[in-house]
């Protein structure tokens, strides 16, 4: 999965988390206007087929972006020590942007071609860890002066080709990687594949990606470690001790137009609530410069303006563009590590298709209508490594549960949370704004989505019978 936090208590990924909204249940009685029929869809405000009004089409559709908001924006800080940007905040507003625009062409293809259910496509956490293990290798190891900010020269050639080949080596692995899950989609070979999949093979392969990713979230963390410690406090405060505190907010539905429902705010945004509050904190410690202001103090980095010349210098309007980084490269190594994460992708997928399907009230997608689905998923890793966001596409875990959590199926929504993708990847300054948080604040985010991301995958296990001398062989092997 993508969640960077899983509030639901069921531990089957197909079953609705109930309670998580109250409102008038009464209100949402009979179906009408031509909406898709099933016995499960009572439930929903509006059914897949249903338009609901343009202004709650858009309000939806932002919350759904700022629920993936996390992982999107992660993916690229992340990947920036090992591109060699760690002292180049602009070119990772760059890759933000580029992330965003993807993620929304994505999106739009999913809905109107692919599975053709309310599912967000976003970066992917399961390409972080082949996609790291490639630049680890002694051919892409950062140079010694890309790692001092004093000797670093962001506008220069030299520089530029520096992180430029890297990324150019990412894409090609992914291009490869692509082609190989658009055969496996449009042929129809996922089925047949899906036979030899289990949980026994998920659990280790998802363990693993996660595991090594710790290392950037310790250095990001020790750069502060009590502005850390905070941002860990909080994500945890809100997502397991205040989930089940409901905000009165005022709605306007159907049958009964104005009235005010629960919503569930601590359980759907813990992880950007503690994020933005933490960043406040530092921002209040930078003015009153309680905060060191010497760049080699400790904690200097957790200062609000250290990369505040980014925003001055993102431009309003930049369009992505495919091969904006130069002519991809491709080497053996990383097309394999990638596949591997592309199969990791696949299975993940065709559980969000089904969890998604659950939650909307219409029957479980058919063979063919998923074989197209991870088909589309394909091209999109096609257009991210063509665009060159570092990463590739896949269905967001976490945006199916805010399906079940705002009773709203409607493909409309995601159509409208597709746009506003596009629209954020095109704003420079938007993607300026998020390079700005300062790094400890994003390292105690890690640290938590990293840790549960591996207890995901580990929670597979409960589908195994741990019993087996076999079984406990196989996944302490694979370990």
């Amino acid at each position: 999965m993508n969640s960077a936090i899983t509030t639901c208590e069921h531990p089957n990924p197909l079953q609705r988390c109930d309670g998580v909204l109250s409102s008038h249940e009464g209100d949402q009685g009979s179906k009408k206007d031509g909406q898709l029929k099933s016995s499960s869809s009572s439930h929903m405000a509006y059914g897949i087929l249903d338009i609901p009004p343009w202004y709650l089409c858009i309000f939806l559709g932002i919350q759904h972006f700022l629920t993936a908001l996390g992982g999107l924006v992660a993916i690229p800080l992340i990947l920036a020590k090992d591109l060699c940007l760690q002292h180049d905040p602009l070119t990772q507003s760059y890759l933000i942007s580029t992330i965003f625009f993807v993620s929304g062409i994505c999106t739009l293809l999913q809905v109107f071609l692919g599975i053709r259910l309310p599912i967000l496509q976003g970066g992917t956490f399961a390409f972080l860890g082949p996609s790291l293990a490639m630049l680890s290798l002694p051919t892409w190891k950062c140079p010694a002066w890309t790692l001092n900010a004093s000797q670093v020269n962001t506008s220069s050639p030299e520089f530029t080709e520096e992180w430029q080949k890297r990324i150019r080596e990412l894409q090609g692995a992914v291009l490869v990687a692509s082609c190989v899950q658009m055969l496996v989609g449009f042929s129809g070979l996922i089925g047949f594949l899906m036979r030899f999949i289990g949980p026994l093979t998920i659990a280790p392969t998802i363990s693993l990606m996660a595991l090594p990713l710790f290392d950037s979230a310790g250095d990001n963390a020790g750069i502060h470690w009590g502005i850390a410690a905070t941002t860990i406090f909080l994500i945890v405060l809100f997502s397991q001790y205040l989930k089940n505190i409901a905000v009165p907010v005022p709605v306007y539905g159907r049958e009964k137009k104005s009235h005010t429902s629960k919503f569930y705010l601590f359980q759907i945004f813990p992880v950007l609530l503690g994020l933005c509050i933490s960043w406040l904190l530092c921002f209040v410690l930078t003015v009153t410069d309680a905060l060191p202001s010497a760049p080699t103090a400790y904690g200097y980095l957790a200062r609000t303006d250290t990369k505040g010349s980014v925003l001055s210098q993102a431009p309003w309007f930049r369009f992505p563009y495919p091969g904006q980084w130069g002519l991809p490269t491709v080497s053996p190594a990383g097309v394999f590590g990638i596949i591997a994460a592309v199969i990791s992708s696949m299975v993940e997928s065709i559980g969000d298709y089904h969890a998604c399907a659950r939650l909307v009230g219409v029957p479980p997608p058919p063979k063919h209508a998923i074989n197209r689905g991870i088909g589309i998923e394909g091209l999109g890793c096609l257009l991210a490594g063509a665009w060159g966001t570092g990463n590739g596409t896949t269905s967001y875990s976490e945006n199916v549960g805010a399906l079940g959590i705002t009773r709203v199926g409607s493909r409309m929504v995601i159509v409208a949370a597709g746009c506003v993708l596009l629209l954020m990847g095109i704003f420079g300054k938007i993607g300026a704004a998020f390079v700005t948080i300062p790094a400890p604040v994003v390292g105690g985010m890690f640290l938590v989505m990293f840790g549960v991301i591996t207890a995901v995958g580990i929670s597979n296990l409960q589908y195994v019978d741990l019993n087996s001398s076999r079984n406990l062989f196989i996944f302490g092997f694979s370990i």
